[in-house]
């Protein structure tokens, strides 16, 4: 995000410079640093994500094995004098790793499901003017794609005006 507010920066810059096509130039570059940002973002939740399910995967390997030796061991007591003691504490133990598998499993889902896809249009560039040239007191005008800087007449205006006039009455 460092990039996108020194392109930000930039575009002040240039519209306090009234230089609207280095502005538009610089807010392109900047919406286009926040959507790398963006995916950069993406991508690492996406490893994230990848990361998770192998994850899972393994442990759904122990729980698999695990499972297998909680069947073995609830056949064996069945078998020896029915202990009805040693039946409960097996079930209770598949119970809890049924539990974790599920958990494991609605998380993986879950951030599976988060990713998403996001375009650029040309609106936001619009959208990234207007707000700088708010920011900085700037006044965007639409119909001739410009930026106008209020200030007051300087002197030297007066002074070709008064000139020009005097042209135009000689004429």
């Amino acid at each position: 995000m460092k990039d996108h507010d020194k392109e930000t920066r930039e575009v002040k810059k240039a519209m306090k410079s009234n230089n609207i096509e280095i502005a538009r130039i610089h807010a392109s570059n900047a919406i286009r640093k926040k959507n790398e940002s963006i995916n950069l973002l993406r991508l690492s939740s996406r490893i994230d994500a990848a990361a998770s399910r192998i994850d899972t995967a393994a442990k759904m390997q122990r729980v698999t094995g695990s499972m297998g030796k909680v069947v073995g061991e609830i056949d064996r007591a069945l078998q020896k004098n029915m202990n009805l003691d040693k039946v409960s504490q097996i079930m209770d133990t598949f119970e809890s790793q049924s539990e974790n598998l599920d958990l494991h499993a609605k998380y993986m889902e879950e951030s599976m499901n988060s990713t998403t896809t996001m375009t650029t249009p040309q609106e936001e560039v619009d959208t990234l003017l207007q707000k700088v040239a708010d920011e900085a007191g700037l006044e965007m005008s639409q119909e001739l794609g410009g930026v106008h800087v209020p200030q007051e007449p300087l002197p030297e205006d007066d002074r070709l005006n008064e000139r020009l006039a005097n042209l135009r009455n000689a004429i």
